[in-house]
């Protein structure tokens, strides 16, 4: 699992991404979501076929961003 550490931390909020299953389909939401404006940190966790992601930015707009990496995706209840 890689990290992306920005400059502030803030309220984690985790996504269910199901279609993530390789180093490329990190590397794409990683990109994607870290220009959110308001995120701090990304996280995907392969195995679990999530991506937890930090910060104050509009959960809206990180769904859009995921999707426009090619990864639909659900918050997590």
């Amino acid at each position: 699992m890689t990290t992306h550490t920005f400059s502030t931390p803030g309220v984690s909020r985790t996504f269910s991404t199901p279609g993530v299953s390789c180093g490329h389909c990190q590397a794409a939401i990683e990109t994607e979501v870290s220009a959110v404006p308001g995120v701090t940190n990304v996280s995907v966790d392969l195995d679990a076929k999530t991506t937890t992601v930090e910060g104050d930015a509009e959960e809206s707009d990180v769904l859009a961003a995921l999707d426009a990496a090619g990864y639909p995706a659900a918050l997590d209840a």
